[in-house]
């Protein structure tokens, strides 16, 4: 399938710019000075409204298998991705078995070249089963795109210091999971004025940013290309600010949740809880400045699906995560494009071209086309992914992916 695409505000080097757009059949072609006649096999598409924009890039997301497809699968989570104009997504590595060998990791990425629906890039562990025990068989993991224990935290500072010495000969990334165990005393919500008034168990500040604190430090020792995940505090924020201006090789990502919401939207409910936690109302203000100024880099919903059950417990007993693919633009469209908190342009590089230079992502003739004018409410029942639980649950929004083009070739058209 071909489509010509007329009158879209494309996005360029230069900002947008209105044109038309030749897609499908493996090729992308731009025409801002005049339309060419529409190919006789080419369907015509209305760009009014709509912008077309690199395709998005989630450097941060579990797709549960193997080991826990009854919360998603490759195949669900890819698609979700490609429905919502992504053209490449990150999977970590909390799975069964764990891929910290060449033979786990293979059970991962046959099920990636079977089932999936876009490219799917799978990290290999740090550690031996991700418990920090042991390094994983990193250099023998050629297929892993980047290195991490996410979900947990590596406790050892001299394991960790093994693992940057060890992933920086691959050329690759090591992106952390910054939690420090000793600090969390049992909590599951942020240790502010909402658990203290409600008599929640908190996760203190501290317990993220510490353990970032001692990763710059490893990192500018090492030389190890350095990834900050999820970061959620105004500390977190700071130090990395502070390292960049040093010359350390490091980025970081926050989650589209921990820049809209904060510990004041909290409800008795399992889908307002994830990890790292939403935080104050201050952590979510540094954030929005570290994002405006450089300091964040990228985007990354960090796209964690579980079963119904597994999240109707409540604050306190259900289990960490929300799901992030299918609300991730349309919530950042209007969240903070629309209220003027960043540029469009901006949150393609946040969500897309940030992300690909980075992760080195192949994104040569992947393009999202998302229609900014329609109104609708997130409805989690109309979600691909097999995750149900999002905090964004009700909000309306505008901002809906209606074609992917990866590689060239239209892999999904909301009219097909």
């Amino acid at each position: 399938m071909r489509a010509y695409i007329q009158d879209v505000d494309i996005d360029t080097e230069n900002g947008f710019r209105r044109g038309n757009a030749l897609v499908g059949g493996g090729e992308v072609r731009f025409f801002f000075d005049g339309a060419p006649e529409i190919p006789a096999d080419a369907k015509a598409v209305d760009g009014a409204g709509k912008i077309l924009i690199p395709g998005l890039v989630d450097v941060h997301t579990h797709l549960r298998e193997p080991g826990f497809s009854y919360k998603e699968t490759i195949r669900t989570g890819s698609l979700a991705a490609m429905r919502s104009g992504y053209c490449a997504i990150y999977a970590m590595p909390n799975l069964d078995p764990v891929p910290d060998s060449p033979e786990h990791l293979k059970i991962e990425t046959d099920i990636i070249a079977r089932d999936a629906a876009i490219p799917v890039y799978p990290y290999g562990a740090i550690t031996v089963g991700e418990m920090g025990k042991e390094l994983a068989d990193i250099g023998g993991m050629t297929g892993a795109a980047a290195f991490s224990d996410d979900g947990h935290g590596v406790q050892s500072d001299e394991m960790m210091r093994e693992a940057m010495k060890t992933v920086k000969k691959t050329g690759k990334l090591l992106a952390a999971h910054c939690e420090v165990n000793d600090l969390l005393r049992g909590g599951y919500i942020h240790d502010g004025a909402y658990a203290k008034a409600r008599g929640h168990r908190g996760i203190c500040s501290e317990s993220e940013w510490r353990q970032i604190e001692r990763d710059i430090a490893l990192s500018a020792e090492t030389g190890c290309p350095y990834h900050v995940c999820h970061i959620s505090t105004k500390e977190s924020v700071a130090l990395i600010r502070e390292a960049k201006a040093r010359g350390v090789d490091i980025t970081c990502e926050t989650g589209p949740h921990y820049l809209v919401l904060d510990e004041n939207d909290l409800r008795e409910d399992g889908r307002f809880k994830m990890n790292p936690p939403l935080r104050s109302r201050e952590d979510r203000e540094a954030l929005l400045e570290g994002l405006c100024d450089g300091t964040i880099d990228m985007i990354a919903t960090d796209h964690a699906p579980h079963s119904a059950e597994e999240k109707s417990r409540g604050l306190e007993k259900s289990v960490m995560g929300v799901v992030g693919l299918e609300t991730a633009f349309p919530i950042l469209y209007t969240e903070l494009v629309l209220k003027g908190v960043i540029s469009p342009e901006k949150l393609v590089n946040l969500m897309s071209l940030a992300p690909a230079r980075r992760f080195g992502t192949d994104t040569k003739n992947c393009l999202a086309l998302m229609d900014l004018t329609e109104e609708y409410t997130i409805d989690p029942e109309k979600f691909v992914s097999m995750g149900r639980a999002t905090p964004f649950a009700g909000m309306t929004v505008r901002g809906k992916c209606v074609m992917n083009v990866l590689r060239g070739e239209i892999r999904y058209f909301s009219e097909m």
